[in-house]
């Protein structure tokens, strides 16, 4: 039964987020998109957050008497439980997200070998979600595994978006930008994959191991040299002759290749919308492809969400106001001993939210991650209340200061207002829903 809004706001938008989350599961979505059985071998490789959730679809779906095979790489605890009966054909296993690790390198290590030797009557079916540029790390000739993480860090602690951390990653790598698919080669490859990104291009879902590339190392370098990221000089000297240059489209290599989406954010928030209408609700989607700071976007949402609420403009109440996209945050320099604040992208937005908003009566909202983890914490994210700067206060807690430490989860666990579910075993990113009444 669907939570009243008016009496339950939470339960409500919750009801919402997790309509979300169910229209993205793989189950659900992949049956369409699966070819024939080849002649040959069938080899499953993947890399993403959804992997193990893909794979066992997969497995499940594919033909009981065809042969399958293959290994899919999923951040550690994101392996969702194995259905009774269900045979175990494809491994996976698990590695660091979002900074790689060994046990990454390994699985990339292992997954581009199975590429290698297959013939035209064999088919490889590549099984992407987001996360994998992370998750399938195989450093270029001369970076070490070391290197590659202290770039990523760099990069997460800079505000570049999605698009630009990728494309320095897919320059940066032996498997990503395209370079798994030549390997493949000259197998059929069939990419299915889930989008965390704005605009669903695949490119750079999980930096594209299987589809073209069309950015280039001097885009690379200029998005390094922009957020001041440091790289071994040898490298910069490679990315500076063309050296790491990925496959461009129309590359003879992706002949005859198909990429289906078959989950993304949009179709989430149209499933979440549905839920709230359904409710009496009017809902309204302003985009699926929002980017920025989380807290300057918390901002924006702030001054609809009181619009409406004081005007009626340019959303009537009772509504809600469904976004999605990829946000990012700039990690703040703090003077020497103080504590690192702790938190993710969905909860600075609420912090962003809640300080403009005002303790705005009548308005609540929740943002979290449809993965279920929230930058590197245990929560998906953190739900705003009229009350919530009130209750904030009378502990002592000023929302500026945690802001200028980016520690929404030490703001919003001491108000019992994270939203905390697991791993969704999906990934079709930011989630954010304003209930105004």
């Amino acid at each position: 039964m669907t939570p009243n809004p008016a009496t339950e706001p939470r339960r409500f938008l919750e009801h919402l987020y997790n309509a979300a989350v169910r229209r993205a599961l793989p189950l659900h979505n992949t049956a369409a998109f699966l070819p024939p059985p080849p002649k040959g071998r069938t080899i499953v490789l993947g890399a993403g957050k959804a992997g193990g959730s893909m794979a066992q679809a997969v497995e499940a779906l594919w033909p009981a008497d065809a042969p399958l095979e293959g290994l899919v790489v999923t951040r550690y605890h994101h392996i969702p439980p194995r259905p009774e009966r269900l045979k175990s054909r494809i491994e996976i296993v698990e590695a660091a997200h979002p900074v790689p690790d060994a046990a990454g390198l390994a699985a990339a290590q292992r997954i581009l070998a199975m590429a290698h030797g297959l013939t035209k009557d064999d088919l490889v079916l590549c099984l992407i979600s987001g996360g994998g540029s992370a998750l399938l790390t195989l450093p270029a000739e001369g970076l070490t595994l070391e290197d590659k993480q202290q770039i990523n860090k760099q990069l997460l602690n800079s505000g570049a978006n999605i698009s630009e951390m990728n494309c320095v990653r897919k320059h940066l790598s032996r498997i990503k930008g395209g370079r798994l698919a030549a390997a493949c080669a000259p197998a059929k490859v069939v990419t299915l994959t889930i989008s965390d990104v704005p605009g669903d291009d695949p490119s750079i879902i999980a930096s594209g191991p299987t589809v073209p590339d069309a950015t280039s190392c001097a885009e690379a370098i200029a998005i390094l040299q922009r957020y001041g990221i440091a790289v071994p000089g040898a490298i910069m000297s490679l990315l500076e002759q063309g050296a790491l240059e990925t496959p461009k489209p129309g590359d003879e290599i992706f002949t005859g290749h198909e990429v289906h989406m078959i989950a993304t954010p949009q179709q989430s928030l149209e499933a979440a919308a549905q839920e709230a209408r359904a409710a009496g609700i009017e809902a309204y989607i302003l985009s699926d492809e929002m980017e920025g700071e989380s807290r300057e976007v918390g901002k924006v949402h702030a001054a609809l969400a009181r619009a409406a609420a004081h005007r009626g403009q340019p959303f009537a109440k009772p509504c809600v106001i469904l976004s999605g996209g990829e946000t990012t945050v700039t990690i703040r320099k703090q003077p020497e001993g103080t504590p690192r604040g702790r938190g993710g992208r969905a909860g600075e937005f609420c912090l962003g939210l809640a300080q403009a908003l005002q303790g705005q009566g009548g308005v609540w909202a929740l943002a979290a991650d449809t993965d279920g983890i929230d930058g590197v914490e245990d929560n998906a994210g953190a739900f705003v209340a009229p009350e919530t700067l009130s209750r904030a206060l009378s502990l002592g807690m000023k929302i500026d200061k945690y802001l200028d430490r980016n520690d929404a989860y030490g703001y919003f666990r001491q108000l019992d207002d994270l939203v905390i579910t697991g791993p969704t075993h999906t990934n079709v990113n930011d989630f954010r829903a304003m209930l105004v009444l």
